[in-house]
């Protein structure tokens, strides 16, 4: 049977998720919590397996909710089954390459994969972040491969994720969730459809509304923080605490946000996204000046670190070559397991390309799993705090790290999030 508003209000619908990671697992997990059927897709057969013993892969996941969820929520590596789904919610990544351009091979192959298997009348929504016109321009012609056209037997959206890893405050269900449709139908079904798990749904006019949205709202943090970046360096060559000045700014009760400077960005969005736009943008002769500059910024944090660490050696009379340095957290933000485009990955590749040794202390991590960009790294095993290291690097600001431990081994700490008391021992980077 069709997809229908009737359906969808009774309930009477199967959801696939297709990519069970950060953002696939917990949507899925919030529509079986809605008491909609779920089935999840990967191509990972680990994830697929914990799912099956309900055992959760992701920190801020409880396996409880795994485990409550097996009635309604089950997956597979068999792409057949999309035959068994009224909806199909896309959730890959979506890299960068060499060139700092569009990889939207995930989003193509996963497209292919479903493409056969997708029965007339069945809602497929986008969700990775992308460039405004891949789900039209991309998406939909490969799917239109088959028998299915849009308009009269395929509906097509883009809704975008905005997980928040770790974010105490707000959640999958109570972040607000953007649709744009391909057409009318398309956006009612949509609306429809995460309204059964999402607290409020917010239809927009297209699909390229929805997909220039998200990456506005990256766009935004990501020149916020090269500036604030771009003033700790300033700050320091005039000898003031730019952490004071932000906080000092901040008292104004209108006008201004605070963003936080640090070693470099993390996670899979701010990186990245912007550059979605960069190269869309290029088509239609234009430069995209903030974001290529900004991104040079945050892409130079790490060398600055590195030099920090470099003069906090010398001061000591060491030289980097040689010495050994521990890097405290590997995820990229605090209290949390992700470390996708963490700036730590880079200080090690960085460290080591300049001779000295570099370890990692991070309880979240215990084990490097293989990455895109780093893959010479994997494998390799969390540390302990200890004298034996002739430099600390705070790059994470971890909950569960004392200040007191860190700073009773005497090793001299250069810290990048303002995270220790400043003392002889600590330079601030």
């Amino acid at each position: 049977m069709p997809i229908t508003l009737e359906k969808i209000k009774a309930k009477q619908v199967t959801v696939g998720v297709v990519g069970l990671g950060y953002v696939g697992l917990p949507l899925s997990l919030v529509f079986a919590d809605a008491n909609v059927k779920i089935i999840g897709f990967d191509i990972d057969l680990n994830k697929i397996k914990a799912i099956d013993e309900g055992r959760s892969y992701i920190r801020h996941i409880a396996s409880d909710r795994l485990k409550n969820a097996r009635s309604l929520f089950h997956a597979t590596v068999d792409f057949k089954q999309i035959a068994q789904c009224d909806a199909v919610i896309i959730c890959v990544p979506t890299p960068l390459d060499q060139h700092l351009e569009p990889d939207l091979r995930y989003i193509v192959d996963t497209s292919e994969a479903i493409a056969p298997h997708l029965q007339p009348h069945t809602l497929v929504s986008l969700e990775s972040t992308t460039w405004p016109g891949t789900t039209e321009e991309v998406m939909k012609p490969i799917l239109e491969k088959t028998s299915l056209k849009l308009g009269q037997d395929l509906y097509l959206c883009f809704s975008p994720e905005r997980e928040d890893p770790g974010n105490k405050s707000f959640n999958t269900k109570t972040i607000p969730k953007l649709v744009g449709g391909a057409n009318k139908e398309s956006l009612d079904l949509a609306v429809a459809l995460y309204g059964l798990a999402i607290e409020h749904v917010v239809p927009l006019s297209g699909t390229r509304v929805a997909e220039c949205a998200k990456l506005f709202e990256n766009i935004f943090r990501s020149v916020n923080i090269a500036l604030v970046n771009e003033l700790k360096i300033i700050c320091e060559a005039m000898g003031i605490d730019v952490w004071e000045v932000i906080h000092a700014a901040q008292t104004k009760p209108f006008g201004f946000m605070p963003f936080w400077p640090g070693p470099g960005l993390g996670g899979h969005c701010i990186p990245i996204d912007p550059f979605y736009l960069t190269w869309k943008a290029k088509e239609f002769g234009l430069r995209t000046r903030f974001i290529e500059l900004a991104g040079e910024i945050n892409r130079a944090m790490p060398k600055y670190v590195i030099d920090k660490v470099q003069d906090c050696l010398n001061t000591n009379g060491k030289p980097l070559k040689g010495s050994k340095v521990l890097i405290l957290g590997l995820s990229y933000k605090s209290d949390i397991d992700d470390m996708r485009e963490s700036p730590s990955l880079k200080l090690i590749e960085l460290l080591e390309s300049k001779g000295a040794i570099a370890d990692y202390y991070d309880p979240y991590i215990p084990v490097i799993p293989p990455t895109r960009e780093h893959a010479p790294l994997t494998g390799r095993k969390s540390e302990a705090l200890s004298n034996k290291y002739d430099c600390f690097i705070l790059a994470t600001k971890h909950s569960c790290f004392s200040k007191e431990e860190i700073l009773s081994h005497g090793v001299p700490v250069v810290d990048t999030r303002n995270f220790l008391p400043k003392c002889e021992q600590v330079v601030q980077a």
